[in-house]
């Protein structure tokens, strides 16, 4: 894999608490079996997303069988088919809803499903918004590159206005969705934005939202340069990644401003990054075993003669 794809340097551990080096942690998560080098483009950030979700799930110490990750279609839901776990790619914008099936089943495994802005917020748009509604705790990481990277550099629900896609020669006219302000809206109990060039946010926030009782989403901007950067000016694929760092503002909760608005609409093109909510409220699993068990109990329950 190259350099790009995955920096995990020092992360992990043996069970001695003898830190791993990247490729004892790779030779740990990833499956010998997939079909290396990878199927991204030179520069993608997908890779750089694997590597924080690794970290994250490593420092968790969550058993490799406890893990579900769970993928539509798309370049980011080419990810299950490196890692060792127990993993399903399933038809386009449906990760949610095999997801849900799948928690519901079994509610001990920990659910995370990878998804792109099109997969999650097109084809599973409704899937998306009812998963953040039952606050059904499933970790959806959402890879935002701003396009249909897989199929031609189409333009997506998120493509900012005015950029140039192949099916918006002339820039794109549409507005765009907030992945945030749509997970907030729909009431995911975990929310966060980060950047691949915010490699150890990222992580942090995967740790926080799978460590949630209930749906968390973390938005990872990774605009896709292939499709995307290309045709808007990007120099290189660094510089693009570059230019997070330089627009990506840290979110601050104040006294007096109890809530400011997380989406890019700020001066110069920067964007609020970092957590949005994290609040307890009823998980879906749990309410739903527990109208089981007050219905048996009902059943149960002699009638009086």
């Amino acid at each position: 894999m190259d350099e790009a794809c995955c920096d995990m340097n020092g992360a992990g551990d043996f069970a001695d608490g003898t830190p791993l080096d990247a490729d004892e942690l790779y030779g740990k998560y990833l499956r010998k079996s997939s079909k290396f080098p990878h199927v991204w483009c030179a520069g993608c950030g997908i890779g750089i997303v694997l590597g924080s979700l690794i970290r994250a799930i490593d420092e968790l110490r969550l058993p490799k069988d406890d893990v579900l990750v769970v993928s539509g279609i798309g370049c980011s839901s080419r990810l299950p088919g490196y890692v060792d776990f127990n993993t399903l790619h399933t038809t386009h914008g449906r990760a949610l809803a095999f997801g849900t099936g799948a928690k519901m089943g079994r509610p001990s495994l920990n659910v995370i499903a990878v998804m792109g802005d099109g997969d999650a917020l097109a084809i599973g748009g409704n899937h998306f918004i009812h998963s953040c509604r039952r606050n059904i705790n499933i970790t959806a990481v959402v890879v935002n590159n701003f396009n249909y990277g897989m199929t031609g550099g189409q333009n997506s629900p998120t493509t900012p206005e005015g950029a140039v896609l192949s099916t918006a020669p002339h820039g794109n006219i549409e507005n765009a969705f907030d992945t945030c302000d749509l997970a907030l809206g729909s009431g995911a109990t975990f929310v966060a934005r980060s950047t691949v060039y915010h490699v150890t946010e990222t992580k942090e926030y995967i740790i926080r939202a799978v460590r949630n009782q209930g749906f968390s989403v973390v938005e990872v901007i990774a605009p896709c340069y292939t499709g995307y950067g290309r045709r808007n000016d990007a120099e290189s694929a660094a510089d693009m990644v570059a230019e997070l760092g330089r627009k990506a503002v840290p979110f601050k909760k104040s006294a007096f401003i109890t809530r400011q608005k997380p989406s890019g609409g700020l001066e110069g093109g920067k964007f609020h990054i970092g957590v949005f909510r994290d609040e307890r409220r009823p998980e879906f699993c749990e309410s739903y075993a527990k109208l089981v068990r007050e219905l048996r109990a009902k059943r149960e329950t002699p009638i009086p003669s």
